[in-house]
């Protein structure tokens, strides 16, 4: 059966998941975790919690799933060191570099591919596994024809099937970082995606607020196709919601009904969505209504019943030796584990003498233990007393021993290293005067700006049909793949006529173009932050790379790294990539109006990708070229062409200053540090 895989926002929460019939959970701590507002686990608590899961027999997956800094890597380091030793089970990463650390300070971790690297092809699983991960997470857009794709190749497959889902692409929204600094790739999402958005400025609407997310009715399903752990999304949720998720989870996998209502009152947004799964979109957005608010009250009392107490999983097997003249000892055995205590010598019997019938009765008193009793074998000498009292005395002990047996037996070991990937020792500078990337999104702006660009990067679907500079080209595939062996054919075809450039803005692009043999080219989305992640992308063969619009100019002037890197230093950038149209939901493919509204009155840009995709984009357009000084540890600067003409293009290209209301972008305000 899969695992089933719970939220553990809190100690509170962990223990109800575990005794509500969790196999595993997944917790973050007090830094690196992307869900930061939640409770989390202080280092003594995570201690705790792990000897908890290990009397369940349950594993504990550490989510160090945000975006690091250089400045941040040598205590995300120490960080990696101390919970291997405390013995987590696997860590759910998203920064390349982050994982490059944890390798090497740790080199037989397991590490978990988070959502957040926003693959969604069988090729991104292929590379994901040829890089050393053991589990992929890929991106919750996915229907179940995609997920099978993926559940076929060599590597763990874990699935989201319960709780909220984000608009947009995990991993690829950066609305709460533009419009607060509150990065969700740095764990500090601020859910603007929440707030009042219209396609037709109306208001009170919530145009970018889906329902919430269960698969519980086709959790079969799941299991036909090969998903390998069911996961709960809910590190912010009280107890009683991860509880009663876990229930109707095993439930569903053991093929009862699961009682959507309760699902529904406990907690909702207009009630429940199949998500992608079936591939229809339909039906898809909600918001908290009072209703839903209101249902829960009456149902949590009877929810805690399901983890007041804990839970018997482990049969324990006792001996009992009561022998005139010496102590008297008791033995307890859980498959190969076994401990022995001892007490006093028993005593002569006054009245009825100790026999294996009272023994029984006191040790298997094991209600507040995970064991349940699993038989006696007494010897027991003629006329021997020992108190009801002393009996219990050597229980709890037995069970306490044991306990601290099970616990060591259970955890895992880890090789642990002082080892720390290597840089090179200055900062690289990069060209002047700076080149410049267009990276298009019509054939005309490619025309107007192949004479100006060092590269032109542009939609497939242009380059089959425009004469464009092949060694001037690179190839733009779209940011969500959902017919990937289509794509790989146009692409191998496309490489057969001379294009030899491909830009990557997934995992799934790396894997797809090396598979074929291109220059690879890496685009901001990748989320480039750190040197690391710079340098192991050089290392499994990218050309050059952009880095993240989060970071700021003086945090890429610092990046040591041998590889090319590259910022966006002009146009409107991507602040979502949804699979949803938000205004198709609101008003109609018919009454278009190619722009999102906020509540104060700004036009955010949509654009629709063949209805498979939409992003959204700043309203503000950014601009730093006029601070080439700044720019100095660059190789390159990249200008993203929206809706500007062919005379526009030459204009920003030829260094002229954009009319309209400019952006800075975070280039200078920042994020917070997690230090």
């Amino acid at each position: 059966m899969p695992e089933i895989l719970a939220p553990a926002g809190s100690m509170e929460t962990l223990r109800a998941a575990i005794r509500s019939g969790a196999d595993a959970v997944y917790a973050g701590g007090k830094r690196y975790s992307a869900r930061s507002s939640a409770a989390n686990l202080t280092d003594e608590e995570l201690s705790e919690a792990l000897r908890y899961c290990r009397l369940y027999g349950a594993k504990l997956y550490l989510a160090v799933n945000t975006i690091i800094s250089d400045q941040e890597a040598p205590r995300f380091a120490e960080y990696i060191r101390l919970t291997s030793e405390l013995g987590v089970d696997g860590y759910i990463v998203q920064d390349w570099g982050a994982a490059a650390i944890i390798r090497r300070a740790v080199p037989d971790a397991v590490i978990h591919a988070s959502t957040q690297m926003s693959v969604h092809t069988a090729a991104g699983a292929r590379l994901l596994k040829e890089l050393g991960y053991a589990r992929v997470v890929p991106a919750r857009e996915l229907d179940k024809s995609a997920l099978a794709r993926i559940c076929r190749e060599d590597i763990e497959v874990e699935v989201f099937v319960h709780g909220a889902l984000c608009m947009s692409v995990s991993g690829q929204c950066y609305m709460s970082a533009m419009i607060g600094s509150r990065s969700a790739n740095r764990g500090c999402c601020g859910q603007a995606c929440r707030l009042p958005f219209s396609a037709c400025r109306a208001n009170g609407r919530a145009a970018l607020s889906l329902k919430d997310l269960s698969l519980l009715p086709v959790v079969e399903e799941l299991n036909q196709i090969g998903v390998c752990s069911l996961k709960i999304e809910g590190r912010m949720k009280r107890p009683e919601y991860v509880a009663s998720a876990v229930n109707e989870l095993k439930k569903a996998l053991s093929g009862q009904k699961p009682d959507m209502d309760l699902l529904r009152g406990v907690f909702s947004r207009s009630g429940f969505t199949d998500g992608y799964f079936t591939g229809e979109r339909r039906n898809m957005f909600g918001v908290r209504e009072k209703e839903d608010v209101t249902a829960a009250q009456s149902l949590l009392p009877g929810i805690h019943q399901l983890y007041r107490s804990e839970k018997g999983v482990r049969k324990a097997f006792f001996r009992a030796v009561i022998l005139p003249g010496e102590p008297v000892s008791v033995t307890a055995e859980c498959g190969e584990i076994s401990v022995t205590v001892t007490g006093d010598v028993p005593a002569a019997a006054q009245n009825r003498p100790t026999d294996a019938a009272a023994v029984e009765k006191q040790l298997s008193k094991l209600g507040d233990t995970v064991f349940v009793f699993g038989g006696l074998e007494a010897q027991i000498g003629k006329g021997l007393f020992v108190p009801a009292g002393a009996l219990n005395e050597l229980r709890r002990r037995a069970a306490s021993e044991l306990s601290e047996a099970v616990i060591r037996s259970e955890a895992p070991k880890y090789t642990v290293t002082q080892a720390f990937p290597e840089l090179p020792e200055a900062p690289r500078r990069g060209s002047s005067p700076l080149p410049l990337r267009a990276v298009c999104t019509t054939a005309a702006q490619a025309e107007a700006a192949a004479p100006l660009a060092a590269f032109v990067a542009v939609p497939v679907g242009i380059a089959e049909r425009c004469a464009l500079p092949k060694e001037k080209t690179i190839l733009s595939p779209p940011r969500f793949i959902t017919d990937e062996e289509a794509l790989a054919e146009r692409l191998r075809k496309l490489r057969e006529q001379g294009f030899d450039r491909l830009s990557c803005h997934t995992p799934d692009h790396i894997a797809i173009g090396r598979e074929l043999g291109f220059k690879l080219h890496g685009s901001s989305t990748l989320n480039v932050y750190n040197s690391f992640s710079a340098e192991y992308l050089r290392k499994i063969g990218l050309e050059d790379c952009m880095v993240s619009f989060e970071a700021t100019l003086k945090q890429i002037s610092a990046m040591r790294t041998e590889l090319p890197i590259g910022a966006v230093a002009a146009g409107r950038l991507p602040l979502m990539l949804t699979r949803n149209c938000p205004i198709r939901n609101e008003v109609g493919c018919g009454r278009c109006t190619g722009s999102l509204t906020d509540r104060t009155g700004r036009k955010m840009p949509v654009i629709c990708e063949n209805r498979e995709f939409v992003q959204i984009l700043n309203p503000d357009f950014l601009y730093i070229l006029d601070r080439p000084e700044e720019l100095s540890a660059l190789s390159f600067g990249a200008v993203l062409f929206y809706d500007e003409s062919p005379e526009e293009v030459r204009e920003i290209l030829s260094g002229k200053r954009p009319e309209g209301r400019l952006t800075r972008g975070l280039y200078y305000r920042g994020l917070p540090e997690v230090l």
